[in-house]
């Protein structure tokens, strides 16, 4: 019994300082982005998204899925994004019901501007704290919780 109630009190924290790790992380990211840039990292993480997809430009659905939002939550985001002429909204033509969320010029030119600066806060606040065997053996970790094995994304390799 008492194995069994340390192993539990173990994989809860295990559990929770996972969730630590990704909120201190995501702060910092967020911060970094914020001082530089004026930009929420929920936003650049839209940008990206956009500036990785075809013509830039993603049904919302799909976009809420990447980012990991709620469709509400998205619609907010994207408002806020519209406002700010880094988005755009498109009607679909097979889909009356259908809309696309679209990468505009000046989105592209803030997320060119903002990516340094994010692949900086990885680099420092993630990859500077890990040495190879350790990105490799976090990178299978996460596959796996993300059951997405190898063919899923590229293997994890540290950066020159």
């Amino acid at each position: 019994m008492t194995t069994d109630l340390a192993s539990a009190s173990a994989e809860l924290i295990v559990w929770r300082t996972m969730l630590r790790a990704q909120a201190q992380i995501s702060r910092r990211l967020q911060a970094d982005l914020l001082a530089r840039h004026d930009l929420a990292l929920g936003s650049y993480e839209v940008l990206v998204h956009l500036g990785e997809a075809p013509h830039g430009r993603l049904r919302m659905n799909d976009l809420a899925d990447r980012v990991l939002l709620s469709r509400s939550g998205l619609t907010r985001l994207v408002d806020r994004l519209e406002r700010d002429g880094l988005v755009g909204r498109q009607s679909c033509p097979s889909d009356a019901r259908g809309l696309f969320a679209v990468l505009t010029a000046r989105g592209r030119a803030r997320l060119t501007e903002a990516a340094p600066t994010y692949r900086q806060g990885v680099r420092d606040h993630i990859l500077s704290r890990l040495d190879e065997p350790d990105l490799r053996a976090l990178g299978h970790i996460l596959d796996k919780l993300a059951d997405e094995g190898p063919r899923g994304r590229a293997s994890w390799r540290p950066s020159p």
